[in-house]
């Protein structure tokens, strides 16, 4: 009886939700890194209305210089072009961990913007909250004229492959105009409106400190902020819906246990960080008791992009791609029966040395969800997120959805106990040290919370 409470319950939820109506044919994913960059740097060029790139950052390197050429020889070309740039403030602002430059992604906006005195693109950074730890833009959906480009890759040589190694992740071109307009007329409003959001191409830059009591009231404000787009499409036929969310109880987060709690058959999550919400393992585990199927794909310690290898100096954050491994042990412990009983399926990925930054929920044969949400307890409350669901009740996706997991699948092998994976007595030393004393501090959980 609880069981089909629950399930009307979700069924009210996806009826409640406005679908936007998608073609088929102008829904194209692609399935490397390498591909997508391409595309975007064709479809600045073939751009003739707008462009807004967004993403956490875009580095200063052979990859985001070649972005930004492609950017002003567009609006040289064409000065009518609408181009801007929508950065993670925070992260703008500091380097690459590690690195000992002191010349930050800011600074390069600044340069370059010197460099084309005559030709504007303005790049705007947004504080989600006072400090970095606390909340960043995890923002994803470029538009380019009445095409969103989707993907959870951020903008730098190894998510877009431009040298010898890559970060895989997923690539969505969705040519729709409602869905590009209602995302680029949500920025346009809600963010580079807000007197929070500052310019990061001019020379003066206030503080956070100074900007603190407008960023605490823009916080509240993206709370509140969810997409505005009228319903254009019935149930039984294909559509998109984008989600935006920002706190435990947006809409984006409902929206994802229900996907989970909503499953007929199977379910497919993806995530790179194995650092699961409780209130996501209880449905997870609410599921495999009413006899669903689970496959979950998540990234080795060694594909993580924290890791740190054993021919590098190591740094303190190298810590976390064990303690995502310490997770995902404790998960199979609990749940080995579900493992025997061919219900639950956890797979790692690992291709050399590269990294994985794949996520995403599909569910039955009917949803499936892209996103930059790497569903952990960060972006459970304090980061803001977005994501669109596609609802495919006639398999019209169908290829492209299992070429698209059947390439992750390729490079993955199946965990089928806890033992198969290396416990904390075999990591090095420095790890281990570490990991002990983090756990015996006790402050393991607020790591978690925020990593």
């Amino acid at each position: 009886m609880l069981f089909k409470l629950k399930r009307n319950k979700c069924q009210e939820h996806f009826a409640r939700l406005p679908k936007i109506s998608q073609s088929v044919m102008d829904f194209t994913t692609l399935f490397s890194p390498v591909d997508f960059r391409y595309a975007l740097l064709d479809r600045i060029r073939q751009s003739t209305r707008r462009i807004c790139i967004v993403a956490l950052y875009l580095e200063n390197d052979e990859s985001g210089q070649s972005i930004f050429s492609a950017l002003y020889k567009a609006k040289k070309q064409k000065p009518h072009l609408d181009v801007s740039v929508v950065v993670d403030w925070h992260r703008a602002q500091r380097c690459r961990i590690g690195s000992s430059s002191s010349f930050t992604n800011a600074d390069w906006y600044y340069e370059i913007a010197s460099e084309h005195p005559n030709i504007s693109i303005p790049i705007y950074g947004v504080p989600v909250n006072t400090r970095e730890a606390l909340g960043v833009l995890h923002l994803k959906g470029s538009v380019i004229d009445d095409t969103v480009l989707y993907t959870g890759a951020n903008f730098n040589n190894i998510y877009l492959h431009q040298n010898n190694q890559y970060r895989h992740d997923r690539y969505q071109i969705i040519d729709n105009r409602l869905l590009a307009n209602t995302m680029f007329n949500w920025i346009d409003t809600n963010l580079l409106k807000s007197k929070a959001t500052q310019r990061l191409d001019q020379h003066y830059r206030p503080r956070s400190a100074q900007i603190k009591h407008a960023i605490k009231k823009f916080r509240q404000d993206l709370k509140k902020c969810h997409y505005q787009h009228i319903n254009t499409a019935t149930s039984d036929k294909l559509s998109v819906t984008p989600l935006l969310g920002l706190g435990k109880r947006s809409l984006l987060n409902k929206t994802i246990y229900y996907l989970i709690v909503s499953a007929e058959s199977h379910l497919v999550m993806c995530t790179p960080y194995f650092n699961l919400p409780d209130i996501l393992v209880r449905s997870i585990i609410y599921i495999l008791r009413h006899g669903k199927k689970i496959e979950i794909i998540v990234g080795d310690k060694t594909a993580n992009d924290f890791y740190v290898p054993d021919n590098q100096p190591f740094q303190i954050i190298g810590i976390l791609p064990y303690l995502y491994e310490v997770n995902l042990r404790r998960f199979l412990s609990r749940l080995q029966y579900y493992i025997y009983r061919g219900q639950l399926t956890v797979r790692l990925w690992k291709d050399g040395n590269n990294s994985y930054h794949f996520k995403g929920l599909w569910v039955d044969e009917t949803w499936m969800m892209i996103t930059g949400n790497n569903f952990n307890p960060r972006a459970w409350s304090l980061d803001l997120e977005n994501a669109i669901l596609i609802h495919d009740p006639l398999q019209q996706l169908a290829n492209q959805r299992c070429r698209e997991l059947n390439i992750i699948r390729k490079n993955t092998v199946c965990v089928y106990q806890a033992s198969d994976l290396e416990c904390i007595s075999d990591y090095p030393d420095k790890v281990r040290r570490l990991i002990l004393g983090v756990r015996r501090m006790q402050i393991d959980r607020l790591l978690r919370r925020i990593l």
